[in-house]
């Protein structure tokens, strides 16, 4: 059974786009077939995976001129598969207003690829807009990252707010998968008192591990790679490695448990 996760979070700069790469490159060394949807029309996601300005791309099958199964790429991993963005992806939401059941394109699109594999990962634009919209009515899941700095709650409740709408009008199964602790800086008080304030509100929704301010994890991207083939010894790899233990024991324990 496909498990559909949206990385998600309207605030800029929180690590959105490096946990996408970070965690389905790893889910996928785990041989677990993946795919990552990029639906940010900056495209970070596809170009810190050595894919840039690939055309066509998720934007013509989201306003239906392209067959899902024909877009596609294959990753230069194993297990892992990519549907890329491009910059035409800036004009798609004012085209999707218009369009029949424009929240559930994305949905509809994902419908006839689910089966092929174990975890869909979707790396969602810093906005709450259509693009949004259609990625947590899509998804079984939403992780959130949290950025350990000032300012990093602001926003938060209005994000909070979107799933909850989703949830009563588009997809009544959609969960919080995880809140992700994110630049955390062991040295600074700030980061400590972010960290508790968010566990103290989102309780255990709140991933044990935390993704310290590593300027290895920030190089990566650059050489279209993730951080586990650019420097596998990092302090930021071995982060996003136990992250990804932790999101996939989680969600042995849920199958064990359904």
């Amino acid at each position: 059974m496909t498990k559909i996760i949206s990385i998600a979070n309207q605030k800029g700069g929180v690590g959105k786009t490096t946990t996408a790469i970070n965690l389905s490159s790893l889910i996928a060394a785990a041989e677990k077939k993946t795919l990552l949807v990029d639906i940010d029309p900056q495209a970070n996601s596809s170009s810190g995976l050595s894919i840039t300005n690939y055309n066509p791309s998720v934007y013509e099958v989201l306003i239906g001129n392209e067959d899902i199964n024909d877009i596609i790429i294959d990753s230069y991993m194993p297990f892992l598969d990519i549907l890329p963005s491009n910059i035409n992806l800036v004009g798609a939401e004012i085209e999707m207003v218009d369009m029949e059941g424009r929240e559930r394109l994305l949905h509809n699109a994902l419908q006839n690829i689910t089966g092929k594999y174990d975890y869909i990962i979707i790396d969602c634009p810093p906005s709450l807009g259509l693009l949004t919209l259609n990625s947590l009515t899509a998804s079984d899941s939403v992780l959130i990252p949290v950025q350990c700095e000032y300012f990093a709650l602001e926003g938060l409740g209005q994000l909070l707010n979107t799933i909850n709408i989703v949830r009563k009008h588009y997809n009544k199964r959609l969960a919080i998968e995880g809140v992700l602790l994110t630049m955390f800086d062991t040295r600074l008080n700030l980061s400590h008192q972010v960290a508790e304030e968010v566990r103290k509100y989102f309780g255990d929704k709140v991933y044990e591990t935390v993704i310290h301010r590593n300027v290895r994890i920030s190089e990566s991207p650059s050489y279209g790679k993730p951080i586990i083939h650019y420097d596998a010894i990092s302090t930021g790899a071995r982060n996003y490695m136990a992250l990804t233990n932790e999101l996939l024991e989680r969600n042995s324990k849920e199958i064990k448990t359904n």
